[in-house]
């Protein structure tokens, strides 16, 4: 089984394919990528027909034949290993679709990584379209989850243990602002980052003349990209930008599975993904209800974030002109923006499925028998003797409650402001750990009306 996996490929293992996007993979497929190139070459003629740098007749003619049903993927695929080309083999065919004159027209002035390039902008703003609807999904999901939970108070939490209460509708708050973040930074880097680059051989216009920056402006019109400012081959920063946003991103969606994992604990049960009978947790263990789609978000988000650290590597360009860097960039292109589109496709449905049990936050509120509230029951002994001793009475109750395994409140009557009395009312109450949420429920909602404001 191994080995027939590793000989497919995970895209399209029948063990793993199902992890990726069916959509993504679509649009990165040898076909789709082919018709990529070939609309590129289209655009190019007809911007260069209308320029008056090739005749006018020649553009309907290539972009007629410009369909990749036209080629033959397994010839293509043996001419280019044999060429040690990847391109050249198709213009030949190209050519034969167009037949002359119209032939000697195809790519003119361009040279190969200006097609490559151009054609993975197009296929880079298509995914990005696929990439910020899951996105845009899993964001509204969780805010109306928040909205929804604005006042369920919950355990906080810092370095694994209780730290304050607050509410859910906050955490989630939380999840969702950070989301809206990526999401901006996105947005804000695509056009930027993936230019239509059609600048020749070094990217100097060398072959076109003073005619190539418009000729590169209008064929970017065109395809509805922006033209590069300056066509360099050998600059990879623009795409870099926005791989390194993904890269957040990735980071984001790990810390929101992870978080889901540590909730679906059976110790903790506060919050559970999805589940439906015959989805299975172990071929031993009939009763296990895994966080499997949280795991596997996980691992999406890790596949993810080491290929856009090795893009950044590709960076380093020689000359201006370097295929040990593009080659590299090619090949992980199409990866990331697949994974990445997995990423925001299983965050949606991560968030669309999320279960919270009410009475387990509530129990794990109340485990600590009132210590998780020791800064409502210091900030009001504050006000009787300053903070700084306050805070070394509760400090001496609270260590003794954990170590001696007694309430909370009978250390505190222990001390010797109180020497075994009762409590002062305002102190019981402040012990009252579902009142000490700060401004959770307030956050909560600025924070859904401001990402998600029709949620």
């Amino acid at each position: 089984m191994n080995g027939a996996h590793m000989s497919v490929g995970m895209f399209e293992s029948f063990i793993t394919g199902h992890w990726f996007s069916a959509e993504a993979k679509a649009l990165w497929s040898d076909t789709a990528t082919l018709q990529a190139w070939l609309d590129v070459e289209a655009a190019l003629a007809r911007a260069q027909a209308e320029l008056g740098v090739i005749p006018a007749e020649a553009a309907p003619v290539i972009a007629a034949c410009a369909r990749s049903e036209l080629f033959d993927l397994p010839q293509l695929a043996e001419a280019i290993a044999f060429a040690q080309h990847p391109l050249v083999p198709v213009l030949h065919r190209f050519e034969q679709l167009c037949g002359e004159p119209a032939a000697g027209y195809i790519h003119w002035g361009a040279t190969t990584q200006n097609i490559f390039d151009t054609a993975s902008a197009l296929q880079m703003l298509r995914t990005h379209a696929l990439l910020a609807g899951h996105l845009d999904d899993a964001i509204n999901a969780l805010a109306a989850l928040a909205l929804a939970h604005q006042a369920t108070p919950m355990a906080g939490r810092t370095h694994g243990q209780h730290a304050l209460p607050m509410t859910l509708g906050f955490k989630l708050a939380g999840w969702v602002d950070e989301l809206d973040r990526g999401r901006q930074r996105l947005a804000e880097r695509l056009a930027p980052s993936f230019p239509a680059s059609m600048g020749g051989a070094i990217g100097t216009f060398a072959a076109t003349g003073p005619l190539g920056p418009a000729v590169q402006a209008l064929m970017a019109r065109q395809l509805g990209l922006q033209p590069a400012p300056l066509p360099l081959r050998a600059s990879f920063d623009r795409a870099s930008d926005y791989l390194a946003a993904l890269g957040l991103l990735a980071g984001t969606a790990q810390k929101i599975a992870q978080d889901v994992v540590f909730l679906q604990r059976t110790e903790v049960g506060e919050v559970a993904e999805a589940f439906h009978l015959g989805k299975v947790g172990s071929s031993t263990m009939a009763q296990k209800r895994n966080p499997s789609t949280a795991l596997l978000l996980v691992s999406l988000a890790r596949m993810l974030r080491t290929r856009t650290q090795a893009a950044q590597d590709t960076m380093v360009r020689m000359d201006e002109g370097d295929s040990s860097a593009t080659n590299v960039a090619d090949t992980l292109l199409p990866e990331i923006a697949i994974i990445a589109t997995s990423v925001a496709e299983t965050l949606a449905r991560l968030a669309k499925g999320l279960v919270v049990d009410v009475q387990a936050m509530s129990r794990n509120l109340a485990r600590t028998q009132g210590l998780i509230a020791s800064e409502a029951v210091m900030m009001r002994l504050t006000q009787r003797m300053g903070r700084h001793e306050a805070h070394r009475l509760l400090y001496a109750a609270a260590q003794r409650a954990q170590s001696e395994g007694v309430p909370f409140v009978e250390a505190m009557r222990a001390l010797p402001p109180f020497d075994g009395g009762a409590l002062p009312a305002d102190l019981v109450q402040a012990l009252d750990a579902t009142a000490y949420v700060g401004e959770s429920v307030a956050l909560t909602a600025q924070t859904v009306a401001r990402v998600a404001p029709g949620v």
